[in-house]
């Protein structure tokens, strides 16, 4: 049986790998291109792809009958594969549920507290050896202990924002997703996107990315929002129509974004990073040692069920 890993992964995970099984792992950083992903296809019989991976319905087309009989994602969110697709040529998914969900929920929170209280904004003008000292006005922001947050999508990502902001801040939850939750604290389902954007101090995207949310936060949804509000990212980029956020973010429709993914990441448009309203991370919503390395044991799991001829513990 004969493994592709695309992307070299930690310490741990490599080890575990390289003694577990037949495997090759690509030393490339960026995304596989489209003769890769073929290659991948009919010379592997299962591949751990990562974001931008791009595993489309052409390449499906393209590969025929695919020797690959697997595709163990590294990470939850799995939009960059056709899963139609790769059903229709007998090759299974997976993906690594759970162990990404306080990392991320961790993030939320750094860009919502780091936006509100301008901390990028203010750790550029200590570096750059222009803060003339403290004083009763400078660079105030926005409170956020007992302000409200909005949360779309509740699932294990969005509820651990929402305690976050619960039990840490003391915050008003109100959220949107398919149907309500039995949740362990107090929430307010608002099934309407717009009613939401419109009644929150913090906009907080947590869902899936794929067609069904793409520009999900569109200009509507934006003009929606109030003019003190801050939006924060980190689903996916395409979730948010990035055109209509600059424009919001201009003409100071919406006070502020901080965002961890982007619609045509890496590339950051000009006129986001040129805004000192706005926090930029580079999608470390799970970049930590350990979690990386779960996840990665968590998709070597699925390899050796498959291997074994056992259920496959995380299938989508």
């Amino acid at each position: 049986m004969k493994l592709l890993i695309t992307r070299p992964m930690t310490p741990a995970v490599e080890a575990r790998a390289r003694a577990a099984f037949d495997v090759k792992i690509r030393d490339n950083t960026a995304p596989m291109s489209r003769q890769e992903m073929l290659s991948a296809l009919t010379d592997f019989d299962v591949v751990v792809p990562t974001l931008g991976d791009q595993f489309s319905a052409r390449i499906f087309a393209d590969a025929g009958a695919p020797r690959c009989k697997l595709l163990a994602n590294f990470g939850v969110g799995y939009n960059h594969i056709d899963v139609h697709a790769a059903r229709a040529a007998s090759v299974e998914v997976t993906n690594t549920p759970g162990a990404v969900t306080d990392a991320t929920a961790d993030i939320a929170m750094t860009l919502l507290l780091s936006t509100a209280r301008r901390a990028g904004e203010g750790e550029r003008l200590v570096r750059a050896g222009q803060w003339q000292g403290w004083h009763p006005t400078q660079m105030l922001g926005h409170h956020v202990t007992g302000k409200r947050v909005g949360i779309v999508g509740m699932g294990r990502i969005g509820q651990a924002i929402a305690r976050r902001c619960h039990f840490g801040f003391e915050m008003q939850v109100a959220y949107q997703s398919r149907n309500a939750k039995q949740l362990d604290f107090p929430a307010e389902f608002t099934p309407d996107l717009e009613a939401l954007a419109a009644s929150v101090d913090f906009l907080v995207l947590a869902v899936p990315g794929g067609a069904e949310t793409r520009h999900l936060i569109d200009a509507q949804v934006l003009q929606a929002m109030n003019p003190s509000a801050i939006l924060v990212n980190i689903a996916r980029g395409e979730v948010v129509d990035e055109a209509a956020l600059i424009a919001a973010l201009q003409s100071g429709q919406i006070a502020g974004a901080g965002l961890d993914v982007y619609e045509f990441e890496p590339k950051v448009p000009r006129a986001l990073c040129e805004m000192e309203n706005v926090t930029l991370l580079p999608h470390l919503g799970t970049a930590t040692e350990e979690v990386r390395s779960s996840m990665g044991h968590m998709a070597l799991d699925n390899v050796a069920a498959f291997v074994a001829g056992e259920a496959l513990p995380n299938p989508v």
